[in-house]
């Protein structure tokens, strides 16, 4: 059974900010740090969703709490800080969940990777995730 990846919405941010891969979107909706992403067809982002009808595709992930309306910086690849991974073994990956904007140890209805677990060099390996938002994937 798949379990979503807890995170704390405060603690999410780049670990490595200047190798990442980060832009700015227009928020469609509201959105919560840490949320996973899509594009809508009016170019803004709002929440990813692995069972929602147009909504089963993973642009990167929300850096900061925004409302609909407002700019919003977007992490598209690199190791990110705040979610709970530690109990998961290094390499596994992450998918898009069924429940909007959370990831998941295994596929939603559509299977949606969204990255993986990558230890850091500290001596005590910590794990982190790596976050690979695939732009040229077609979501159908």
């Amino acid at each position: 059974m798949a379990n979503e990846i807890a995170l704390t919405a405060a603690q999410i941010q780049p670990i490595f900010p200047e190798k990442s891969e980060i832009y700015t979107f227009i928020a469609a909706a509201a959105l919560t740090q840490g949320q996973a992403v899509y594009l809508t067809t009016s170019g803004t982002v709002g929440v990813a969703d692995a069972n929602g009808s147009s909504t089963q595709q993973f642009r990167g992930i929300a850096l900061e709490a925004v409302a609909a309306g407002q700019a919003v910086s977007i992490l598209k690849r690199g190791h990110c800080a705040g979610f709970t991974v530690s109990g998961m073994a290094y390499d596994a990956p992450a998918y898009l969940s069924d429940t909007a904007g959370s990831l998941s140890t295994a596929a939603g209805t559509m299977t949606v990777n969204c990255g993986r677990v990558v230890p850091m060099s500290d001596k005590d390996l910590t794990k982190v995730l790596y976050v690979d938002a695939n732009w040229n994937r077609i979501w159908a």
